[in-house]
């Protein structure tokens, strides 16, 4: 393979129902740095029906120019069609790198792509770095979060990795940014779809998503299945916080995966973490060790979730949580009152 041929970043710009996805916009931001340490240029792509105009947006997020595929076929997320858009595109401009999120659709459509351009996928990255080769080091947790491997794909092009939403931070856009708008028509061959939709089911929440949330609090195996995430809530709703967990309280039924921090959850950076009768394996800190400020309550001292805590209280949290839920919603009745 002629890797000289290949140049810049490529970065798949989700987008849900005309909405573009935040795990597209820290991409861009990671591949700004990216692109500047091997003075390469930053190229968005965006698939869709009627997406067009947003294609602003991702320029001011850091995108030197935008390719837009537009086509009815695209409205609605189904493997082929996205899989032939988006091959040829990158057959057109032939990027270094190929990034894209580790969503529901970007872990469907990358192992696809991986196999029609004959080059490798690294799945769920936490960091990804360029080397004096120009080699991307794509590093992810390995062997059950027990160690962290860097991979690198030496020989083929291009270098494609799925990041997590939440790992990479979001850059502040700037609406007086240039850039390059491009449409790309794409020769679809329908006959290769072989599934339709049929409906579109969206299940309406009100909780909001914990990766949106500046407030968490987080249980653990310590705070039972016995109306311990009660007092947690209790908590969350004084503090205008979201209620997340470690994967033992999904496992156990006591909460839905969607609120699940962790290697095999959501990674999350809310300003304050409170990590509730959680011990803090490598799997769930993988999820949550980039929030801002931690607070630790567990009843064993010796707790790996104390190494990472900027504040830690040993105790019941039985006993703890209530008198803390009490304490600040006093504080907070005076200081309204002021």
């Amino acid at each position: 393979m002629d890797k000289e041929q290949y140049k810049g970043i490529l970065v798949f710009s989700e987008q849900r129902g005309g909405v573009i996805q935040n795990v597209a916009f820290e991409l861009l931001g990671k591949a700004t740095e990216l692109a500047q340490s091997i003075n390469e240029k930053v190229t968005a792509l965006l698939c869709g029906y009627g997406v067009t105009p947003l294609a602003d947006e991702l320029i001011a997020a850091g995108a030197d120019r935008v390719i837009v595929v537009d086509n009815e076929l695209l409205k609605d997320y189904l493997t082929e069609p996205y899989a032939q858009a988006v091959s040829h595109v990158i057959n057109t401009i032939k990027p270094e790198i190929f990034l894209l999120g580790a969503t529901t659709i970007g872990r469907d459509l990358g192992p696809r792509l991986s196999a029609r351009m004959h080059t490798g996928l690294t799945a769920d990255c936490t960091s990804l770095d360029i080397n004096e080769e120009r080699n991307l080091m794509m590093t992810r947790p390995a062997f059950g979060g027990n160690l962290m491997a860097t991979i690198v794909c030496k020989d083929h092009r291009p270098q494609m990795s799925t990041v997590r939403p939440g790992v990479m931070r979001r850059k502040p856009s700037d609406p007086t940014r240039k850039g390059e708008i491009q449409k790309i028509e794409v020769p679809f061959d329908v006959s290769k779809s072989h599934v339709r939709l049929v409906r579109r089911e969206l299940e309406t929440k009100n909780m909001v998503d914990i990766t949106e949330a500046n407030v968490l609090v987080s249980g653990g195996r310590g705070v039972g299945t016995h109306g311990g995430f009660e007092k947690l809530q209790e908590l969350a709703k004084v503090i205008q916080g979201e209620v997340s967990s470690s994967r033992a309280m999904v496992d156990a039924g006591v909460i839905g995966h969607e609120r699940q921090v962790g290697q095999t959850g959501k990674t999350v950076r809310p300003d304050v973490y409170f990590a509730i009768g959680i011990s803090g394996a490598i799997q769930h800190l993988a999820g949550m060790e980039e929030s801002d400020y931690i607070i630790a309550i567990n009843k064993d001292k010796f707790a790996p979730i104390f190494q990472v805590a900027d504040l830690g209280v040993v105790g019941d949290l039985h006993k703890i949580v209530p008198l803390l839920t009490e304490r600040l919603r006093s504080e907070l009745s005076k200081k309204n009152a002021q």
